[in-house]
C-alpha cells in the first residue's frame, strides 16, 4: 500500500482548485482509494491508478500529475 495526492498546476473547471487537491491510497490488490479536499470532498474508488491519472490529467495536458508519498516495494505489483 502506498499513499499518494494529486498536484494540479491549473483548474480548467474552476471546480478543485490548485495545489495538492486530493488525497489518495493506492492498494496492494492495484485498486485506488482517493478523497477530494474541495469545498465538495467526496471518496472514490478506481481500479487502478491508471485509470486515476487518465481521468485527471485533463486530456493529457498534464496538468494535474500523481505525485507518490511512499515508495513502491518490491513485493508491490
Amino acid at each position: 500500500m502506498r499513499r499518494f495526492y494529486l498536484q494540479r498546476d491549473e483548474d480548467s473547471s474552476g471546480v478543485s482548485g490548485t495545489g495538492r487537491v486530493a488525497d489518495g491510497v493506492e492498494f496492494d490488490n492495484g485498486q485506488v482509494a482517493m478523497t477530494w479536499k474541495s469545498e465538495y470532498p467526496s471518496i472514490t474508488v478506481f481500479q487502478s491508478i491508471s485509470i486515476v491519472e487518465k481521468l485527471h490529467s485533463h486530456h493529457g495536458q498534464q496538468k494535474t500529475k500523481v505525485v507518490f508519498v511512499d515508495p513502491l516495494h518490491e513485493d508491490q505489483p
